[in-house]
């Protein structure tokens, strides 16, 4: 990794050895920006205080080893990344403002992209993980991670039935909750769907009507109007001598038939003033039909303006006219009958409620019989890993439990409390020596003694579940003695198959190291460059002599630093 202006780191390149690194230096020198890089790089929170102080911006490249075909590189590619020589080049930059800006393989990237990487590229723990494995989903997470299919499988199906139980019984209650206001809905959807019902309003009624009450209000001066139109257009019977229309049109027309043939046109003039001849009796003719067809009865124009006061009570409620009336008793009729169907509904949701419940106590009971398998083998398996790191007589066991709750599932014939994960709480226990009581190791394990144990747990993870590269910050706190040279030991063992690196305080776990990177301060204060240095020989003794004693130039931390080494070769 390269690191650039991070915290108190100005310019650094660190050197991860193959199989297991130790980071070492004075506290304060920035040994843990190593973990907060490879974090960074693993789309961890940016956060513009990281950067450095009159920087512009914070830069993390990383140059991590792949093979083709691995998921890792997939989901790379899928991103538009490309290898570099068999290797993915990841890099983050945090600006001062707090943006964050990540790429994989050359390419522009989200910074989610990187964090799915993470999972199968690097596992980190440190300090706040060993207070994380005291909180019991987490122990419960451990163990269901060990167990693999036998529990991935019915927990997969499980929780699709915990989340639809859990979307039926909120529908369920709400329908029940919400029954008084529902029903009250209903009966105001009743009472305006009966009146309209009443009233039978058709479409476009409102305006045929309107039109006809305009024509009845004053049929006696329409009739008038159009029995004096009839009579200029075809004459008036009580009138024989008086001058129509009509007559005057078909004088003009005998006066111009007697001369057309001599000329074309004049015979044209008289062929129009027929057609207007014909015009006029037509509409002679309509004007005495609409007379005699105009409806002037009082008791006709009362029952239209009583329909209309009718449609428009409706209109008053239900809509601007007539066809918005009809659309609202069409949306209220399909609504009534989804409100008179909630007793139906209600007795689908309750009974698929009681089906989802037995289901769920079904798989409840396979998660715990899966879990209970998994616990004795992941249990024996911790046992065997903390006797190798120095504590011989102890023994790891789980405790899972349920909660009895008359309003939760059955199972094995007793209603219990259940969750998303199970109905099960799982606890590790830890009896430090024998005679000791089994107890829970938040309560009855020493920090130095709940480091062991967590790396005790990630090296039974990495027999079933490896990942190629392991990162523990300080979680050898609280250690000493022995326990500190079997924990340098198993991390040595850990990196024949996998690379480790460790940020470590305790010389007997940096001497089992393949590599010893030695971060260092200049006088004003910042790490550069050469601030991250491999130390090989007389370099690394020095090293180790400074974590033993506090004196690089001590005989007798010399002595002991060269016995580590000695030590950690011969297990080599």
């Amino acid at each position: 990794m390269r690191i650039r202006s991070l915290g108190v780191i100005d310019d650094a390149v660190v050197e991860l050895s193959p199989g297991f690194t130790a980071v070492t230096g004075e506290t304060g020198a920035g040994k843990t920006m190593v973990v907060t890089s490879l974090g960074l790089l693993l789309g961890g929170r940016a956060d513009a205080a990281l950067v450095r102080i009159g920087a512009e911006k914070a830069v993390v490249e990383g140059r991590i080893t792949v093979s083709a075909g691995d998921s890792v590189v997939v989901r790379a590619e899928e991103a538009g990344a490309e290898l570099d020589d068999g290797a993915l080049l990841i890099s983050r930059t945090v600006s001062a403002e707090g943006r964050s800006r990540a790429h994989l393989g050359g390419r522009s990237v989200p910074v989610g992209v990187l964090a799915e990487l993470a999972d199968e590229l690097v596992a980190v723990h440190g300090q706040t993980d060993q207070q994380g494995l005291l909180k019991l989903n987490r122990q419960r997470q451990a163990l269901d991670r060990y167990a693999g299919d036998a529990v991935a499988v019915p927990l997969a199906k499980y929780t699709e039935a915990y989340r639809r139980l859990r979307a039926v019984t909120v529908e369920l209650d709400e329908i029940v909750t919400r029954a008084r206001e529902r029903a009250q809905e209903a009966d105001l959807l009743r009472f305006g769907l009966d009146e309209i019902a009443g009233v039978e309003p058709l479409a476009g009624e409102d305006v045929e009507l309107a039109e006809e009450a305009e024509r009845l209000g004053h049929a006696e001066a329409l009739s008038s109007a159009a029995t004096a139109a009839h009579a200029a257009l075809a004459g008036n019977p009580e009138d024989p001598e008086g001058i129509d229309a009509a007559t005057l049109v078909a004088g003009a027309q005998r006066a111009l038939e007697a001369v057309r043939s001599h000329d074309p046109a004049l015979s044209a003039l008289a062929d129009r003033l027929g057609e207007i001849g014909i015009l006029l009796g037509d509409v002679a003719g309509e004007l005495a039909g609409y007379a005699d067809d105009l409806d002037a009865d009082p008791l006709r124009l009362s029952a239209v303006e009583e329909r209309r006061a009718a449609l428009t009570a409706l209109t008053r409620k239900y809509g601007e006219d007539v066809a918005a009336v009809i659309t609202w008793a069409e949306q209220s009729a399909a609504r009534l009958t989804e409100l008179d169907g909630d007793d139906t509904r209600i007795d689908e949701l309750t009974a698929e409620r009681d089906a989802l419940r037995a289901e769920l106590g079904g798989l409840a009971q396979a998660l715990t019989d899966a879990r209970t398998e998994a616990a004795e083998r992941f249990a024996a398996a911790v046992t065997a890993e903390l006797a190798s790191l120095a504590m011989p007589h102890a023994r790891v066991s789980f405790a899972i439990r349920q909660t009895e709750d008359p309003e939760g599932v059955e199972v094995d014939g007793r209603p219990v409390a259940y969750g998303p994960a199970g109905v099960d709480e799982v606890e590790l226990l830890l009896a430090p020596h024998p005679g000791a009581p089994p107890r829970p190791i938040a309560k009855g394990a020493s920090g130095g003694e709940l480091s062991r144990v967590m790396l005790a747990v990630e090296v039974v993870f990495a027999g079933t579940d490896p990942v190629p590269t392991y990162l523990f910050d300080e979680v050898d706190a609280g250690v000493g003695g022995k326990a500190a040279v079997e924990i340098g030991r198993r991390l040595a063992r850990l990196a024949k198959t996998a690379q480790v690196v460790v940020v470590t305080h305790l010389p007997q776990v940096a001497a089992f190291a393949d590599r010893q990177l030695l971060v260092e301060k200049t006088n004003d204060g910042s790490v550069t460059r050469s601030g991250v240095k491999v130390l090989e020989g007389e370099e690394r003794v020095r090293e180790l002599s400074r974590m033993l004693a506090g004196q690089e130039d001590s005989e007798t931390a010399r002595a002991h630093a060269e016995e580590l080494l000695a030590t950690a070769r011969a297990d080599a």
